[in-house]
């Protein structure tokens, strides 16, 4: 055994990373996060009202009055905001003041949230982008002081705010005083039926209010007048699974509603002021409002936090009704996604949870030695069906430990044979969900065998959310081990890792690829997980999430890999039992802590107190011509490993036993090779002439 202290000062920068955990694209406040593990209410709220609704300190002051008011009626506030290009989804008490006082924040909507996270810029999220960030983060009950809709003339300029589209395709509960009295009600009233938005009046009327004023002239569809039934009515609509969202109208309080004629006659003269000075598009909306305030001597800035504040409290309450409803359905409200799984079935305490993506893939192989890029070459094409998730299902399936999979495909072309090829696995917690299309993925290998370019269409991963999966918290309380892969949403990863440290539940999280190995460490999910198998590129993601020293290029040679592994894997060793790093042909490097020279494998409830050390097994020989997919050499690993563990073996037949599946999956066109079998990768009855004889190095402190 070797020491590392010399590489480590060659590979590792001596300074932390300029990007941190902070930098993260989605970042969910401690709070927030914690209030969704536990399944309690959650409000979300806008932050243009900050950054361009009103002016300091008004806008700072409400912001925080409006969050105190949330809390006092028992929900957490998660106001959304963007912060040097991270999607914050609840704020602290400093990173509101910077909101507040900042010259330079944006107005971002769905369509800016792209430029303004890559240039790492700062702004308030409108009804639209607070849609967005919600619904990832799972918090279904959104309040705000009013949406976007169709301007006036709007006929002919075709201006539509995407407030009104977002609501046609985000499933949340957005709770608002109508629409804003500068637009045109009538026409947004109808852009709503077309897409699809159920709209309701909060309390005994229909009457569809303006903001200011408890009526515009036009009615709502249909009224509910308590918390209860505005609850009712939400589980309702998501339940039905159609991807749309639904408007909650609160009328402005009577004692505040006296002003509303006179707010009514400035917002024709600002209109008219705003089209005299050629103001258009997003500017519209700050400039009459400021007129406005300034008309009626800021009779509507008083309105305004009026109205914002008794949005907050009734939205409030119903989010807290949706939660107690949520409670007594079981804590799913996803009726589309419904698991043919028996009510009567027996929960199997031994019982293997796998979740994460499944894929249709296409993989087409070069035939020449260098593919060029921007023409035809030749080449292979053939489909099969993967995933990390239903790869290493499929695996442990095919080795006698067939696991619950969850996930979700679309109802699609592809779906029914995606279910037949996988009817040897048990996907009864497979959601089929309407009008989402199943993942599919492209890859194109090199003659060698080697991923040239990827493509993939996996957009309904992000349906695999926290909502869902909750009803199978029985069956994650009791598993033997659950598996997660880097596709599922980030709530849904932090859910699923509260549950399994609440019961001690043993969790191995395969990261899928460098961007997604941050999802667990954003967070202290990653001190619940047990294994982890990342590769090179996915070690350094994780430390680097963490804010730790990371190499500033990655190493090549074997020598200064088995140096840098070692020393990346250190940190995460704190609370994981073992990291296991794939290292393509050059094998796998087991890291954990010592026993009998090797590494200890097995789940261990208390700490590690023995030495680490690190092992590098290489991997079997194999040449180019006999590469026919790469896509799966991995997860075959991981699942034929993960197989080991559950049967109890030594740490070197686990490794063996993975290192064999991941050869047949080479030479396979299917990404998990159908013919594989226990007895096929069976340490005691593989040649011991395979093996090289693996080398273990000490981790140091």
């Amino acid at each position: 055994m070797w020491r590392l202290s010399a590489f480590l000062r060659r590979c590792i920068t001596t300074s932390p990373s300029r990007h941190r955990k902070k930098d993260s694209l989605f970042i969910i406040h401690p709070d927030v996060k914690e209030a969704l593990a536990d399944h309690r209410p959650v409000v979300a709220l806008e932050s243009t009202i900050i950054t361009h609704g009103m002016p300091y300190p008004h806008n700072l002051s409400t912001a925080k009055e409006v969050e105190a008011i949330v809390r006092a009626e028992g929900a957490i506030p998660a106001t959304i905001g963007i912060l040097e290009g991270s999607i914050h989804v609840g704020l602290s008490s400093d990173e509101l003041d910077f909101l507040a006082q900042s010259k330079m924040a944006l107005k971002v909507s769905r369509r800016d949230l792209p430029y303004v996270i890559c240039k790492g810029l700062s702004g308030g999220t409108t009804v639209s982008g607070t849609m967005i960030a919600a619904h990832k983060a799972g918090i279904p009950v959104f309040v705000t002081g009013g949406i976007g809709g169709v301007h006036r003339d709007g006929e002919n300029s075709l201006d539509v705010s995407a407030d009104l589209t977002e609501l046609g395709r985000t499933p949340i509960a957005v709770v608002s005083a109508g629409v804003k009295s500068i637009l045109d009600i009538g026409r947004t009233l109808e852009f709503l039926e077309t897409q699809g938005v159920c709209v309701a009046t909060y309390g005994d009327s229909k009457s569809f209010p303006a903001f200011f004023s408890q009526q515009s002239g036009f009615t709502s569809p249909y009224h509910v007048s308590s918390p209860q039934e505005a609850a009712d009515l939400i589980a309702s609509t998501l339940s039905l699974g159609l991807q749309n969202g639904l408007l909650l109208a609160i009328p402005i309080p009577e004692e505040h509603a006296a002003t509303g004629q006179q707010i009514e006659d400035a917002i024709q003269t600002a209109v008219k002021e705003a089209s005299s000075k050629g103001v258009t598009g997003r500017d519209v909306t700050p400039f009459i409002l400021q007129r406005v305030n300034e008309l009626t001597n800021g009779k509507s800035l008083q309105a305004n936090i009026a109205l914002i504040q008794n949005n907050s409290k009734v939205g409030s309450q119903i989010a807290c009704a949706l939660s107690k409803h949520k409670e007594k359905s079981g804590g799913n409200f996803r009726g589309d996604i419904k698991t043919r799984k028996s009510k009567d079935q027996r929960i199997d305490s031994n019982t293997v949870i796998v979740i994460g993506g499944i894929n249709v893939d296409f993989i087409a192989k070069g035939t020449t030695k260098k593919l060029v890029f921007g023409q035809t070459n030749p080449g292979s094409v053939c489909q099969s069906f993967g995933g990390v998730g239903r790869n290493i299902a499929d695996c442990l399936s095919r080795l006698g430990h067939k696991p619950l999979f969850i996930s979700a495909i679309g109802k699609d072309s592809h779906s029914d044979a995606v279910l037949n090829y996988c009817k040897h696995m048990d996907t009864s917690a497979v959601a089929r969900l309407q009008d989402q299309r199943t993942a599919t993925y492209c890859a194109v290998i090199t003659e060698s065998g080697e991923l040239s370019l990827g493509l993939g269409d996996m957009d309904i991963h992000q349906q695999i959310q926290e909502q869902y999966v909750s009803q199978f918290e029985d069956q994650l309380a009791s598993a033997s081990l659950v598996v997660l892969d880097g596709n599922i949403p980030v709530s849904t990863i932090d859910y699923v890792c509260h549950i399994a440290k609440k019961h001690a539940v043993p969790v191995w999280f395969e990261p899928t690829d460098a961007d997604k190995a941050c999802k667990p460490f954003l967070s202290e999910s990653w001190k619940a997980l047990s294994y982890t198998s990342p590769n090179l590129a996915e070690l350094c993601t994780m430390n680097h999430t963490l804010g730790l020293p990371t190499p500033t290029e990655l190493p090549r040679s074997l020598e200064d890999i088995l140096g840098c592994v070692p020393a990346l894997s250190r940190p995460l060793l704190e609370h994981l039992n073992c990291v296991v790093v794939t290292l393509g042909a050059l094998g796998v490097m087991v890291c954990g802590e010592h026993d009998a020279g090797t590494v200890h494998l097995q789940p261990q409830k208390q700490k590690l107190k023995g030495r680490l050390c690190a092992v590098h097994y290489p991997a079997l020989a194999m040449s180019s011509k006999e590469t026919v997919n790469v896509s799966g050499a991995g997860d075959s690993f991981a699942g034929a490993m993960m197989v080991g563990i559950l049967q109890g073996l030594d740490t070197d037949s686990c490794v063996r036993m993975g290192l064999l599946a991941a050869r047949t999956s080479l030479v396979s066109p299917h990404p998990i090779d159908p013919s594989l079998t226990a007895d096929a990768i069976h340490p005691e009855k593989s040649h011991s002439q395979l093996w090289s004889k693996p080398s273990c190095v000490w981790i140091e402190d």
